[in-house]
């Protein structure tokens, strides 16, 4: 089966075109094309994504992205619409201007080509994108029961949670952020320090500046010993806001490296902490990290550390880091495996739409 994914749920167009062979004992997964156009600098002086100039920007954008991933997946072929299979679009959750382009764009493909179409959860594609290869990689049924059932983290900039996944497609919250996502705590807080956007890698660069020299200030871990698996990061911006506030303006550049190092430790402490309590009590075989976030080295670096420090002998599974951000791959693979588990159903593009607040 081929999928084409196509993905417009935040400031990213991307359109991948995912090659899913199933055979009786294994699926065989090749990438034939990835190709992610970025709004980063656009969105820059902002310090944050604006929805409008999102949905303008995506656009202009999708008709070239599309063709782009056509061209690389089939350069010799012409009769593009014979090649698919499947279109899988992201359906939410996301920006409600940005799903809309993808959306539209998926649904006129689905009339033109009539082809099946399916609408994907965000989520689910950070969720699936531990599998992704570079190009291609076989995975035998056999590996998805040492893998499930799993502890999922799914981290960026809009979304923090904790998810029980006994299979691919049976998914369970058992824990979700109050208030700020990770992402945008890392965005909020580079914004406090001076730093560019996005704030993850600038806070994480910065990080790397700090001497390692014991800290004159803490900051503190929100609800790290709750018993819940909820999270909160406000509390967290606002300790950092107060901080600067105390230090005169010459402290603040002299301790920006030491105030950027302890704000990652203060996020990634909760993280770890927080899906390493679930894996204990649920008893695992596996932890998933997915999201924006998971590209984030301390974070990974961490992880092992500490699951060394506790004995854990679970496996700890990452995606490749160029399917960390937001990618059409990881939603041509979610499509895959939701097609197939309801593939009674009608897939039609006329019952398609957008839905900004999807739930997982």
């Amino acid at each position: 089966m081929i999928i084409l994914g196509i993905e417009t749920s935040c400031d990213e167009t991307a359109v991948a075109v995912l090659k899913i062979d199933k055979k009786q004992d294994s699926l065989t997964i090749q990438v034939l094309s990835n190709v992610v156009s970025s709004q980063v600098a656009i969105h820059r002086k902002y310090g944050g994504v604006v929805p409008i100039i999102a949905n303008r920007e995506h656009t202009k954008n999708l008709p070239v992205v599309f063709k782009q991933a056509i061209q690389r997946a089939f350069p010799n072929s012409k009769s593009i619409s014979s090649k698919i299979d499947l279109i899988a679009v992201t359906q939410g959750p996301g920006l409600l201007p940005s799903l809309l382009i993808g959306i539209s764009f998926a649904r006129t493909l689905s009339w033109a080509w009539q082809k099946p179409i399916i609408g994907v959860n965000h989520l689910r594609g950070h969720l699936v994108s531990f599998l992704l290869p570079e190009r291609k990689r076989k995975i035998k049924f056999t590996e998805f029961s040492k893998i499930f059932p799993a502890i999922c983290l799914l981290v960026s900039g809009g979304h923090t949670l904790l998810v029980l996944a006994s299979k691919i497609n049976k998914v369970k919250i058992l824990g979700e952020t109050r208030d700020d996502a990770a992402g945008e705590c890392f965005d909020k807080g580079a914004r406090l320090l001076g730093l560019s956007y996005p704030g993850g890698p600038a806070i994480a660069r910065e990080a790397k500046k700090f001497s390692g020299r014991e800290l004159p200030f803490h900051f503190p871990r929100p609800m790290i010993d709750t018993a819940d698996y909820d999270f909160s990061f406000s509390g967290l911006k606002t300790a950092l806001l107060y901080k600067l506030r105390q230090l005169p303006e010459e402290k603040k550049k002299e301790l920006r490296p030491a105030l950027a190092y302890e704000y990652q430790e203060a996020i990634t402490d909760v993280l770890v902490h927080k899906t390493l309590s679930a894996c204990q009590e649920y008893q695992v075989r596996s932890i998933i990290v997915g999201g924006g976030v998971s590209a984030n080295q301390r974070l990974r670096d961490k992880f092992v550390k500490q699951m060394k420090k506790k004995n854990l002998s679970v496996r700890l599974m990452f995606p490749l880091l160029h399917y960390t951000g937001d990618n059409a791959a990881m939603i041509a693979g979610a499509g895959y495996f939701a097609y197939i588990n309801n593939s009674r159903e009608k897939h039609t593009w006329k019952t398609l739409d957008a839905q900004a607040n999807l739930s997982l």
